[in-house]
């Protein structure tokens, strides 16, 4: 566990790749997103002091599901690195921590150059993210993803990994009947 109490996050793409193929839920609503995003909150609170963003979309409308504050302090900058962790999600369809890991090893600045290079962006560049924490949102049976979840605010790998053990907390609740939609 990190000092936050938030396990570490994998560190090969091909155990983000599992935990993505895992994390698939069978079904998503307004109602799964408030779900999600509360647990998402209690879990920030109880593992970090820091403050933390949370942001649920759709992906095919931009519409907001659900946005908090894990606690005071967060600022406008969390804002735009959920925009940019959100805009990556959607053009690859894949985690940003995913999109990371593909970049080769190296410092985060390196990664970006390849990442930019690789997709030509350009002075587009800005406007994506390969930093940890945000996620695609699956449901089986439906090609392509319909929302994304973003964390801003913890380490990236704590920004990620949060993600991942709440969607596994509610897909376990799922699964068992203690939640039902």
């Amino acid at each position: 566990m990190s000092n936050a109490g938030i396990r570490n996050a994998p560190e090969t793409l091909e155990a983000v790749v599992e935990q993505e193929q895992r994390c698939v839920f069978p079904f998503f609503t307004a109602e799964t997103a408030w779900t999600l995003g509360s647990l998402l909150r209690t879990r920030l609170r109880e593992a970090s002091p820091r403050p933390a963003v949370v942001n649920i979309t759709l992906a095919n409308t931009n519409q907001l599901l659900f946005h908090c504050a894990s606690r005071p302090g967060t600022q406008a900058d969390n804002d735009i690195w959920v925009a940019r962790k959100r805009a990556t999600v959607l053009r690859w369809g894949a985690s940003t921590l995913q999109q990371n890991y593909k970049m080769g090893s190296g410092t985060i600045a390196e990664k970006e150059q390849v990442f930019a290079a690789k997709f030509q962006l350009g002075a587009r560049a800005s406007e994506y993210a390969i930093h940890g924490g945000g996620f695609p949102i699956r449901v089986k049976g439906v090609e392509g993803i319909v929302g994304v979840i973003v964390v801003s605010g913890l380490t990236m790998q704590e920004d990620h990994e949060v993600i991942v053990e709440v969607i596994e907390e509610y897909l376990r609740k799922v699964e068992s009947g203690e939640i039902k939609e």
